[in-house]
């Protein structure tokens, strides 16, 4: 069965004590909620990744998660961070390829692939976003495009490398705009990823594989989007800094 995911993305916000403070609540309400057969992953700035894993401590179903990680194995690198650092203060997943970077930091698909390379290489699950942006979702070519971003960078993986990937469907039209792609559309896209990798990996693989929701998700529409059989949790940006927001959306499995 594949693991069902919900990995809250809090971008660069929050100082240290707004950070202890949502970790605090984010663990005391998925302990009180009982919640069970959910993958919960916080991630956070850097330099809140070793205080948030104190708190997280050994908390059953929640993991710590990096925002990026460097291509680069250690090095004169200022101001980078490599997967093998990462590891060592006890992270265990890696988003790489957020549309953000993707524009901001003009990463591509050869530069992700490294990183993919360098995530796996240390023991990190990387959460692989791919997505397209409103004019090429309105040509109609967002599925070739979402497809070739995910061969460019994932496919030179072996299958047993490729069955630790989490894979997270980006809308980019929908991110920070309150606009949320209809759960009907995020399941065409899903499911259009998962017969591609199924095509390289087969079906057995295809079918493990996460396939994460990484668009304006929230507590009313997280359900819905989650009940479709080929959306298995998100990505989420502003809902993952509200502590009650974001254990709704985990709660709407």
């Amino acid at each position: 069965m594949r693991k069902k995911i919900v990995a809250g993305n809090w971008k660069m916000n929050l100082s240290f004590e707004e950070g202890q403070q949502l970790t605090s609540e984010l663990v005391n309400m998925f302990k009180d909620e009982a919640i069970q057969d959910v993958v919960v992953v916080i991630n956070p700035p850097f330099p809140h990744l070793y205080p948030v894993q104190r708190l997280v401590g050994d908390t059953a179903g929640v993991f710590l998660g990096a925002q990026n990680c460097s291509d680069k194995e250690s090095g004169a690198f200022t101001g980078e961070v490599s997967a093998k650092i990462l590891a060592s203060f006890g992270v265990s997943y890696v988003i790489l390829g957020h549309s953000e970077r993707r524009e901001y930091f003009k990463e591509d698909q050869t530069l992700l692939a490294t990183k993919v390379n360098q995530a796996l290489a240390h023991g990190l699950t990387p959460i692989f976003c791919c997505g397209e942006s409103l004019e090429i979702r309105e040509s109609g070519t967002h599925e070739e495009t979402v497809k070739a971003q995910v061969t460019a960078s994932l496919f030179h993986l072996s299958p047993e490398e490729f069955s630790k990937v989490v894979i997270a469907y980006e809308p980019i039209w929908a991110i920070g705009t309150g606009k949320t792609a209809s759960a009907e559309q995020a399941q065409e896209m899903h499911a259009a990823l998962r017969s591609h990798l199924a095509s390289k990996y087969g079906q057995a693989i295809a079918e493990q594989t996460s396939i994460l929701y990484g668009g304006s998700a929230n507590p009313g529409n997280a359900k819905e989007l989650f009940g479709k059989p080929d959306v298995d949790g998100g990505l989420i940006g502003g809902a993952s800094l509200k502590s009650r927001d974001f254990i709704e959306i985990v709660k709407s499995f």
